[in-house]
């Protein structure tokens, strides 16, 4: 069997029916990566050692009968700015260089609980700032449909491997589309979960009102089975919500009759790449044949939600990333004469140019006498998004829009324009500004790349989204197409 080819239920099917071992599976993934990521770059740090022991404590658990958990020993890969004990968690960053980790996220405690063995972690722009995974302080990964072009980003690294299929199953970050723009550019499935859905305890933040840890995998199924996994609330993440975590996976039904779907004109305007705004108004016809109706809406702040998260998500930033001083962990010069010298070159040796210009754009919008103008200017425009996706979901269970305004662009071709680069996450923002859920699945291929279509929905109907990308995939067989490595 060449086990890389399955996807992550088969896996644990194979594994349930004891067609192999646990540990079976997890050497040909561990050999999948050995051989395919010189080529892709997307893991940072393979935990061969590590996950051996783990797959063989699981076969230990089968043979005696026990339960696997949700997972059942499916192997899989964790954004390298979530904590796993015993790994490092650099953040792609210089600054944390070295460090491992002590304990565990709340969701890498969820994946072992649920019999996931974790291979390793992966390439991310650095401290999740970035679309392309060209911020990395230590490689840059290249998309496995064209390796001269990007994944995506920040969490390029999981959507990459889950697409070149050294894992079948990842755990990415989600602060203004870092899930679901890789998975449209890899033509992968990533979710972004509500706000408050999954814990953020032991994820370095980046924005601590708009993260949310996500889920990628290579199709709608197991993209469910991994949110099943991580879901629920957490008494050491106080944002997370104690709401009932439905099974997500009784929401994969092909029945879609009666459900209404807003399609917002703001988002098919001027910038949207024409084989993009194609595939998308053809999966469209897909929903109407199997029920669905269709109608259009406007969203007119949505043009301002790019300005709003930019300052909120850097406003954020800077007083996140404060704490990486150069005195209780992380990097520390080596050079420095005093306290004051110690901070500012501590910081300046262990951050990149990208991480430094959002820090200095969000130290500005919190300073007296801008403070006003600018960062509660942009709380108030954050509400009102809000307020404008709530009014839109008292008559529609879901929006339907493209995931990115382009396909993946090549490595480099955006690095000197800045705001190019940040437009790029036009249509996945306004999500993380109004807080609910979003999916990206794929829906056709242009020039070779693929397109990713977004479904977003009201908060905590990720099952809904669950159902429809679900219908819309059993029409279509976009989810089984892979680049050739």
């Amino acid at each position: 069997m060449e086990f890389s080819n399955y996807k992550a239920h088969e896996l644990k099917d194979i594994i349930a029916k004891k067609e192999a071992s646990v540990e079976e599976v997890t050497k040909a993934h561990l050999d999948k990566v050995e051989n395919v990521d010189s080529k892709v770059d997307a893991f940072l740090y393979v935990a061969k050692e590590e996950a051996l022991k783990d797959a063989k404590a699981l076969d230990e658990k089968l043979s005696k009968g026990e339960e696997l958990g949700i997972l059942g020993g499916v192997p899989l890969g964790i954004k390298d700015n979530i904590s796993v004990k015993n790994m490092q968690n650099t953040c792609a960053s210089k600054i944390l260089q070295g460090y491992i980790s002590p304990y565990d996220a709340t969701v890498s405690e969820n994946v072992k609980s649920q019999g996931g063995v974790i291979l390793g972690k992966l390439n991310m722009d650095e401290f999740a700032m970035g679309s392309s995974t060209e911020n990395s302080a230590f490689k840059i990964t290249r998309n496995p449909w064209d390796l001269d072009r990007v994944p995506g980003g920040s969490s390029g690294g999981s959507a990459a491997a889950v697409a070149a299929k050294e894992i079948p199953l990842a755990l990415g970050t989600d602060t203004g589309g870092s899930v679901r723009q890789p998975a449209s550019f890899c033509g992968i499935v990533g979710l972004k979960p509500t706000y408050g859905r999954v814990s953020r305890s032991g994820v370095v933040a980046y924005g601590s009102t708009l993260d949310q840890v996500g889920t990628l995998g290579r199709d709608v199924k197991d993209c469910a089975l991994l949110t099943q996994a991580i879901s629920g609330v957490d008494h050491r993440d106080f944002t997370t919500v104690d709401i009932e975590v439905p099974n997500y996976l009784d929401s994969l039904k092909e029945d879609i009759k009666g459900k209404k779907i807003a399609i917002p004109t703001e988002f098919f305007k001027d910038g949207l790449d024409e084989n993009v705004k194609k595939a998308v108004y053809d999966a469209l016809k897909v929903f109407e044949a199997n029920g669905a109706q269709i109608k259009e809406v406007s969203l007119p702040l949505a043009d301002y939600a790019i300005s709003a998260y930019y300052l909120v998500a850097c406003a954020e930033a800077s007083s996140n990333l404060a704490r990486f001083d150069g005195v209780r962990y992380g990097h520390r010069s080596a050079n420095a004469e005093d306290a004051t010298d110690l901070y500012y070159k501590s910081k300046n040796e262990g951050f990149g140019k990208e991480v430094k210009k959002r820090i200095m754009l969000g130290t500005y919008a919190l300073s007296a006498g801008y403070y006003d103008a600018y960062y509660k200017k942009a709380l108030k425009v954050r509400n009102l998004i809000k307020g404008e996706f709530d009014e839109i979901f008292k008559n529609f269970d879901a929006i339907i829009s493209p995931t990115a305004p382009t396909l993946a662009y090549k490595i480099g071709e955006k690095t000197n324009n800045a705001l190019e680069m940040y437009l790029g996450d036009i249509y996945t923002v306004p999500v993380n500004i109004a807080g609910i859920p979003a999916i990206s699945l794929p829906c056709g291929i242009a020039n070779g790349l693929p397109v990713g279509m977004q479904i977003m929905g009201n908060y905590f109907k990720e099952d809904t989204l669950f159902n429809l990308a679900y219908s819309y995939e059993k029409s279509t067989n976009w989810h089984e197409m892979h680049p050739n490595l």
